[in-house]
């Protein structure tokens, strides 16, 4: 296994992990936009046709009535989110590998990389939980043709004056049942494959433009395979009416199989993985790029 240790600079972190994460949610939006209204559509009533039909039909549909634009409705909150988010994020994956190691040069097992990834997941929690709430409300907002939200900002604070910071932080627990293993798997698997990937011989930091978009893409691709289903409970729990759920994810959990299966709760599923190479390699490479780019302009930092 390739060495793994860096230094853990918060600043560069923060940087080139900003850098990545816009480069995932403007690559991978669209489909996070018909993901969530694919999750969250209603039961067809007996004789009638769902809402979408599937990933295309969402797609076409979305095009047809509200154009490309629609396909970015409720991106501001995510962009604005996945500077300092993402910042936590690789910060939070490299203190994790920090504690771990006894010594610098310590080449950590890959149940430890994973249990570093666990603990990013923790720290991003505090500000995706909202960012994702707004989110899904103004998707599911442009989907019905309401317009109680004018845009994220408002979105926010209808939701603090109707149930306080509360209301912002609907969904939480979900959020870390989905954020927690999840991201021990993202990063997990992508430091595997850059070990794999890399010749004998040559170090993981020099590993191709190509190399890195597959390792990225494909640890994307495991990680939504681990969090879909908490995803699918996440958004039907953080768009319902309040009180609609008195007892959290095992009111939506007990609804969704009841009513719908064990399938649903892979709801979105063909979407997401559309969704999970792409924006997941666009992410690391931005994150390498950045982070090479300020290691040549600040060396010390």
């Amino acid at each position: 296994m390739a060495k793994q240790a860096q230094p853990i600079s918060p600043v560069k972190n923060f940087f080139a992990g900003g850098f990545g994460g816009v480069c995932l949610v403007f690559v991978g939006h669209p489909l996070d936009t018909i993901k969530v209204r694919l999750q969250t559509q209603p039961k067809a009533q007996p004789g009638q046709a769902p809402l979408y039909s599937g990933t295309l039909d969402c797609f076409r549909k979305t095009l047809l009535r509200e154009g490309v634009r629609g396909l970015y409705k409720g991106m501001a909150a995510p962009i604005i989110g996945v500077t300092p988010m993402f910042a936590v994020c690789f910060f939070g994956f490299g203190l994790g590998k920090r504690l771990q190691q006894r010594n610098p040069d310590d080449i950590l097992t890959y149940p430890q990389l994973f249990a570093a990834g666990m603990l990013s997941g923790v720290f991003t929690t505090a500000i995706m939980a909202p960012g994702e709430r707004i989110k899904c409300l103004l998707q599911i907002q442009a989907a019905t043709g309401e317009t109680k939200y004018s845009g994220s900002l408002d979105c926010a604070k209808q939701l603090y004056r109707e149930a306080g910071i509360r209301g912002v932080y609907k969904g939480t627990v979900l959020t870390l049942m989905r954020d927690v293993p999840a991201s021990g798997m993202y990063f997990m698997t992508y430091e595997w494959l850059k070990n794999i990937l890399t010749p004998e011989g040559k170090s993981v930091s020099d590993l191709s433009a190509p190399r890195i978009l597959f390792a990225g893409g494909l640890a994307g691709i495991f990680n939504w395979a681990v969090a879909i289903p908490p995803d699918v409970l996440k958004s039907r729990f953080q768009t319902a009416p309040a009180g609609k759920y008195p007892n959290g994810f095992r009111d939506v959990l007990r609804e969704l199989i009841r009513e719908e299966g064990v399938a649903s709760l892979y709801k979105g599923f063909t979407a997401v993985m559309i969704r999970a190479f792409p924006a997941n390699a666009a992410c690391f490479l931005g994150f390498e790029v950045a982070m090479k780019f300020l290691n040549w302009i600040a060396p010390g930092l």
